[in-house]
């Protein structure tokens, strides 16, 4: 298999935590995809433009989550 990825992604901070995708770990499955998602997702703004065009009829009273946070949670 060729090495086409050979410096990491980095994906930004959390705290003093450096968030990085590295492709040097053989066969292994995690979640590290979600990551990338949410990024990517933060990049084009795609789920703050679909939560646009919801018509949301909660009362604003009772609302926890706005309606891009619970399109982001899906």
């Amino acid at each position: 298999m060729p090495n086409c990825t050979v410096e990491p992604v980095d994906l930004g901070r959390v705290g003093r935590r450096v968030i990085e995708a590295a492709f040097d770990g053989g066969d292994i499955v995690s979640d590290g995809g979600v990551l990338l998602l949410r990024q990517v997702d933060q990049r084009i703004g795609l789920t703050k433009s679909i939560a646009r065009v919801f018509d949301d009829q909660r009362r604003r009273a009772s609302v926890a989550h706005s309606m891009r946070d619970l399109l982001a949670q899906r």
